[in-house]
């Protein structure tokens, strides 16, 4: 049977002498029933009516109402629904149950610190019996190793010869340990129970973590090098967001309608259901800010802890999403796992999402990211930003709960399902032709961030294969399998500087050649000094953005075509050119990695290496000259980190119009990179810049002039 709710008196605490032990609870938790009755404050009318003033105090005697427990009912049913009404809700409530508003409002207040105080009574309680078990096995150990004795002999035994069973539970207890002691300091920075995971040892599991190496550089109006680690009055604020970030992650992966819904380019988040059903610490969106919001899942070829470590270091990251990240750095770590393993990890970063086109700018991010395992062979990675924690900053961009969780299946695949949700103000920066890329969400979107995780998923497990097959056609050249995995690695390499000639970055300056064609063609320039893996020098890129009226896929077939190349490529001149081997990388046998050399004999002594890649949300043909002397010795064993390049090619997205039953348009964007000057403090020369013009234009040209003819 409940308790009865009565109200505190106001005057006399003391007043009420009715025996009930109902007033001796405590003050904020006055009855099971979830708090003490406020606002019925009715007066004796009898006494006032005789006027009685042989007692003046019995006049102003309050009587004390009990909700009834229909009422009670009422309000715990609406309480298990929502247990933060609003000042409309309670205002209903008050009216529907004949109670006054404040009666409401005190009552849930009552009732949330009831339902608080239960749960961390239970958590202490949890806590209290798993130290008590862990002295337990303690004691159990200290007499194991006191009376162990040989079994050959009988003689004592040293410590290193106790049994495998005692010894694996040592090993166990020290790991019990180690939670209890990063759920405490979970819970010393929140104040809040936290849910308990086991952490259990998982088969073949990645060698342990070591916090990454970082570089200095700035990102927007923030000093990368100077902004440093939160402020310590700000560390439990920026846990607590982490842990909280971490359960809308679960619940963000586990929901399905009307939380989501299906969309043309994937599954959306319905942002009113969210608002209504999902809580965080970033409050609403901010004005003028509009949100892409999208889930993806996928089974890919890696185990799921080394997909875990390559999300936790920054630079392999970085390097993985290359396409999609730009500078990156790890500023400090909050919070670490004990004994190597990453569970619990907080880092604080920064970093830069790029779209594939200088005509798009960077989005700059300053955030935590949570690393948290959630039972045998099931992670967590989530981000959230922390910009509103910077004195004077404007972000243009923050991350909502964003990230994936990662669970292993067998023969080393993984199910990876991954959230990206975040809200951008890009007013008056967004180009009119990539407006609908972003919009749709595509760009940047969680089937973005998905396909080239399990592409470069793909790349690793080839160029780490014992027998990566190969065509040699004619019998060119003899390349060995070590001499292809070499290969392989230069053309990762090589991609990676291509993506970073043709993205935008706070590090880089470009600018527009529109004034010499009437074309929009971007230039920019580096100075490379002390490089090997490029050219000493002054070197110029040169990107420019076009739109054509076909599909992606279309784009991409035209260019690898061997027939098609003297219709475009600008750089290999004098007809097609004569390939020496051809190595595939992918399950779709379009990636594929190709050695060229040249027909033309004034260029017998460069070779050309290319990649052409495809995966579902974007696709690339990326090529770079090698002199013969620097192939040769990649050929041989030696270092591709050596070979100086320069990569140029052509990076193929949809335009984000395709409609059910319309394929919708690609955006081609072209980038060359040339050497201007030997002399890294050499001059830009207006001859130099011509010339880059001149060429990517022409490529571009040649392409959007033929596409036309295909679609009329």
């Amino acid at each position: 049977m409940s308790l009865p709710n009565y109200m505190e008196p106001v005057d006399d605490v003391n007043n009420n002498n009715n025996g009930d032990t109902d007033n001796n609870e405590n003050e904020n938790n006055n009855n099971v029933n979830g708090g003490a009755s406020f606002g019925d404050e009715e007066f004796d009318s009898e006494n006032q009516e005789d006027g009685n003033t042989q007692n003046p105090r019995a006049g102003k005697r309050k009587r004390y109402h009990r909700h009834t427990q229909q009422q009670i009912q009422e309000m715990e049913n609406f309480f298990k629904e929502c247990p933060h009404p609003d000042d409309n809700q309670r205002k209903e409530l008050s009216r529907h149950l004949g109670l006054d508003h404040l009666q409401i409002k005190f009552w849930f207040q009552n009732k949330r610190t009831q339902n608080k105080n239960h749960q961390e009574r239970h958590e202490n309680l949890q806590l209290r019996e798993e130290n008590t078990r862990l002295r337990a096995d303690n004691h159990h150990f200290r007499e194991a190793l006191a009376n162990a004795s040989c079994p050959n002999c009988g003689g004592r035994t040293a410590v290193g010869e106790m049994s495998f069973e005692e010894h694996h539970l040592h090993l166990e207890n020290a790991k019990l340990t180690e939670e209890i002691r990063q759920l405490s300091e979970v819970a010393k920075y929140t104040g809040k129970a936290v849910m308990r995971y086991p952490v259990l040892p998982t088969p073949n599991q990645a060698p342990p973590f070591e916090p990454p190496m970082t570089t200095n550089g700035s990102i927007g109006n923030l000093s990368l090098s100077n902004i440093g680690s939160v402020k310590e009055a700000d560390r439990p604020l920026v846990i607590e967001l982490a842990v909280g970030a971490m359960s809308e992650l679960i619940a963000l992966a586990q929901m399905n309608e009307p939380l989501w819904k299906g969309g043309v380019h994937g599954t959306i988040l319905d942002l009113n259901e969210y608002t209504r059903n999902l809580q965080n610490g970033l409050g609403p969106k901010p004005v003028g800010f509009r949100t892409e919001a999208s889930r993806e899942n996928a089974i890919v070829f890696m185990h799921h802890m080394d997909i875990v470590h390559r999300l936790m270091d920054v630079n392999v990251w970085s390097t993985m999403f290359a396409g999609m990240v730009g500078r990156a750095m790890t500023h400090d770590t909050l919070l670490t796992g004990g004994q190597g393993n990453l569970d619990g990890t907080i880092h604080l970063m920064t970093a830069e999402f790029q779209v594939l086109s200088p005509l798009v700018s960077s989005r700059e991010c300053y955030f935590v990211r949570y690393c948290k395992q959630h039972g045998e062979g099931l992670w967590g990675v989530v981000d959230i930003s922390i910009d509103h924690l910077i004195p004077n900053l404007e972000p243009k961009c923050r991350r909502r709960p964003s990230g994936c969780l990662i669970q292993d299946m067998p023969n080393r695949f993984s199910r990876v399902t991954w959230v990206e949700h975040v809200e951008v103000d890009d007013r008056g920066e967004l180009h009119a032709m990539f407006k609908n890329l972003l919009n749709s969400g595509q760009a940047l979107g969680a089937n973005r961030w998905v396909s080239t995780l399990d592409r470069q998923c793909e790349r690793l497990a080839i160029m780490m294969a014992s027998n990566i097959p190969s065509i040699e056609p004619g019998g060119q050249i003899t390349v060995t399998n070590n001499a292809k995995q070499s290969l392989l690695k230069l053309v990762e390499r090589m991609s990676r500087g291509f993506f970073d000639g043709v993205t935008t970055s706070t590090a880089d300056i470009w600018w527009n050649l529109a004034d010499y064609t009437g074309d929009s063609v971007s230039v920019m320039t580096r100075k490379s000094l002390n490089d090997p893996g490029r050219p000493e020098g002054l070197i110029l890129c040169a990107a420019h953005s076009f739109w054509v009226p076909v599909p992606p896929i279309t784009v991409f077939d035209y260019l690898r075509d061997e027939k098609n190349r003297t219709n475009w490529d600008v750089l290999f001149l004098g007809g097609n050119p004569q390939k020496l081997t051809h190595i595939f990388n992918g399950r779709d046998d379009r990636n594929c990695v190709s050695l060229l050399r040249s027909p033309n004999t004034s260029q017998s002594e460069m070779m050309m290496i290319e990649e052409s890649s495809t995966e579902p949300a974007a696709s690339f043909l990326v090529y770079a000259p090698v002199d013969v002397l620097s192939m040769e010795k990649v050929l041989n064993g030696g270092d591709p980190k050596c070979v100086p390049l320069l990569p140029s090619g052509f990076a193929i997205l949809p335009d984000g119009t395709a409609q059910p039953g319309k394929a919708g348009g690609s955006l081609v964007n072209v980038s060359f990179q040339m050497l201007v000057d030997s002399s890294p403090s050499g001059m830009l020369t207006f001859s130099s810049v011509s010339t880059i013009e001149s060429l990517i234009l022409a490529a571009a040209n040649k392409i959007k002039a033929y596409f036309p003819q295909q679609t009329a």
